[in-house]
């Protein structure tokens, strides 16, 4: 996942950033899964299958293309296919900064079994997360109606927000 800041909301720009994006993962040996822009955070999140961190982390710097961070992240809910197909449906994103001492396989076990609860707030769908390997934070992605929506399912699963957003649209 490359997170790369952005002054603009400006969507012909957005879309020039995701076009630097694109042709530097493509470069690097990768290839690009879904791009999203978290409007309130003006941070445009990258999701593609790479090859190797450090070869794309090289391929952006010498393509001038500058970012806050490259990470290897692992996806939760939904398949990288699924993605592709259906990754303009989300409204809301969610950042949350994982507990120093959680674990992956804490995560996963929590997940798999809070997941199911979310039913009790049926006008919001959890879509997808992309967990850091380091554990450092989640980058989790719903459909609903409003923010309020968003919240009540968080609340319903026990999980805390750390940073809450719309989703722009880039495409």
């Amino acid at each position: 996942m490359i997170e790369k800041l952005t002054e603009t909301e400006d969507k012909a720009q957005l879309e020039n950033i995701v076009d630097l994006l694109v042709e530097a993962i493509k470069s690097s040996g990768g290839e690009p899964v879904e791009f999203f822009f978290g409007e309130g955070l003006k941070t445009i999140y990258s999701i593609s299958e790479a090859t190797s961190k450090i070869a794309l982390e090289a391929q952006l710097t010498k393509s001038k293309v500058s970012y806050k961070e490259v990470s290897q992240v692992r996806i939760v809910g939904a398949t990288v296919d699924e993605v592709r197909k259906h990754s303009q449906n989300a409204t809301y994103l969610v950042e949350w900064d994982l507990p120093a001492d959680l674990s992956m396989d804490t995560y996963l076990e929590r997940k798999k079994e809070k997941s199911p609860l979310y039913a009790n707030v049926p006008e919001t769908t959890f879509l997808r997360t992309y967990v850091r390997e380091d554990m450092d934070k989640c980058v989790c992605l719903y459909d609903a109606p409003d923010e309020d929506a968003v919240i009540r399912a968080r609340e319903c699963v026990d999980t805390p927000i750390d940073r809450l957003t719309t989703i722009g649209t880039i495409r």
